[in-house]
């Protein structure tokens, strides 16, 4: 299957569906979408993101993100929008106070994706929002689509989460991670993090930096997964006991998106 939508304003947008399971089922394909925002969408992108008729569109940026660069949105839409507010304000960001404080190389900006795919799973917004997500999975009359700001790090770990919870091989589940790295979206994207970073900081990067900022190694993910396990005994019990995803639920998700 084509996994990619090719567009011109909205970056990495692809469908993470039409996986096999465990199970011997497989995720229905077009169900599951993921990217990154929607600010720059052109009008020929919202023509071709509304023919997708989306029912639940989950946007995981922090309030101030979204004010920054608010999503457009096709004269059409109808979607259910799931966003959350609280500690959404830019002193609260720990992208920005990193650039803002550290020394720009690619080691500090490597070191803080390891530290941020720690603490995520356990940020009270991110809780709240990736368990309103499931629940939403558990009902959505139509394909679910979620996002950040570039579709990699909040969006990959969510993603990961509902391949898991469905039973996708471990191998397909790292593989649509790492899809992230496209190469010639990161030569587009480039010039783009590069000169934001210099908007924050007054200092330009070197290549190697921006390269790593813009990226997803497996070892992120891994630790991610790690930290659920260390805090609450699994993947499994992190699902159940911080995001609420009972037995019930996961069984209503699965109904949802397999076939």
């Amino acid at each position: 299957m084509t996994r990619h939508l090719i567009l011109e304003g909205v970056e990495n947008f692809r469908d993470f569906g039409g996986y096999a399971t465990a199970s011997g089922a497989r995720l229905r394909a077009g169900r599951l979408y993921r990217s990154a925002s929607h600010g720059r969408a052109t009008d020929a992108d919202l023509e071709a993101i509304q023919g997708l008729a989306i029912a639940v569109v989950v946007d995981l940026r922090r309030k101030h993100e979204r004010q920054r660069d608010p999503s457009r949105r096709h004269d059409a839409f109808s979607a259910e929008v799931v966003e959350n507010d609280d500690g959404g304000e830019a002193e609260d960001d720990s992208w920005v106070a990193h650039v803002t404080s550290s020394d720009l190389t690619a080691a500090s900006f490597r070191d803080y994706m390891f530290r941020y795919y720690r603490e995520a799973p356990f940020n009270p917004r991110m809780i709240d929002l990736y368990a309103r997500y499931f629940e939403v999975l558990a009902r959505a009359d139509g394909p679910v689509l979620i996002h950040c700001a570039a579709g990699k790090d909040r969006t990959g770990i969510l993603a990961a989460l509902t391949h898991h919870v469905t039973g996708v091989d471990r191998d397909d589940m790292m593989a649509d991670y790492l899809a992230t790295n496209d190469p010639a979206r990161a030569e587009r994207r480039l010039p783009i993090v590069t000169e934001a970073i210099r908007d924050l900081t007054g200092r330009t990067p070197p290549e190697a930096a921006v390269r790593v900022a813009m990226g997803v190694e497996a070892a992120y993910l891994e630790t991610a997964f790690a930290a659920m396990t260390e805090q609450c005994g699994g993947i499994d019990d992190y699902l159940r006991g911080t995001l609420g995803l009972d037995e019930a639920r996961r069984r209503a998700v699965a109904a949802q998106l397999t076939e």
